[in-house]
């Protein structure tokens, strides 16, 4: 089925946007294994002006993982819709290699953040906290849902009190 890409947020200030999110959900990953507990999420600055990406999870056997890679804006202006690559910087020339991360929606504090794929392959309720609430979980996974992400195979992130960031 062929559709529109979602709509992405009208403004993102990307100051308040840096630092720590936790995942709170997500659809299945094949480079996050399902089992994955305590995701997060660091952005910052690097020293290009490009973000620099830093998750880091346990895996199931508890041993800390940690991938860093780059965002950019997909078209200049735009920060609200990022393309990220995890390759070694000398291969993220290669096309192909990076992914679509658009912030769909995101509460005027910068505290939850709804980000997913153009192609509704990919989706992931971020909150600056590990937990959140029921009734802001519920309203953004409706929002997703209303967007047309199939959310079928929606894996909560469980958050054992192991920090990660």
């Amino acid at each position: 089925m062929n559709r529109p890409a979602p709509p992405t947020v009208d403004a993102l200030e990307l100051p308040r946007y840096l630092g720590i999110w936790y995942e709170i959900a997500r659809l299945p990953m094949r480079h996050e294994p399902a089992d994955y507990t305590d995701v997060s999420a660091t952005y910052s600055l690097d020293g290009d002006g490009a973000i620099r990406v830093q998750n880091r999870a346990f895996d199931g056997e508890g041993t800390l993982q940690e991938s860093i890679g780059v965002a950019k804006p997909a078209n200049p202006g735009d920060p609200s819709r990022l393309e990220v690559s995890f390759l070694p910087e000398g291969l993220r020339w290669i096309p192909f290699t990076r992914g679509d991360y658009w912030i769909l929606r995101l509460d005027p504090d910068y505290r939850t953040a709804l980000v997913g794929s153009p192609d509704y392959e990919h989706l992931w309720l971020l909150h600056r906290e590990p937990v959140m609430d029921t009734a802001t979980r519920d309203d953004y996974l409706a929002t997703a849902r209303e967007l047309g992400y199939r959310l079928d195979a929606l894996i909560e992130t469980r958050h054992t009190g192991r920090r990660t960031a």
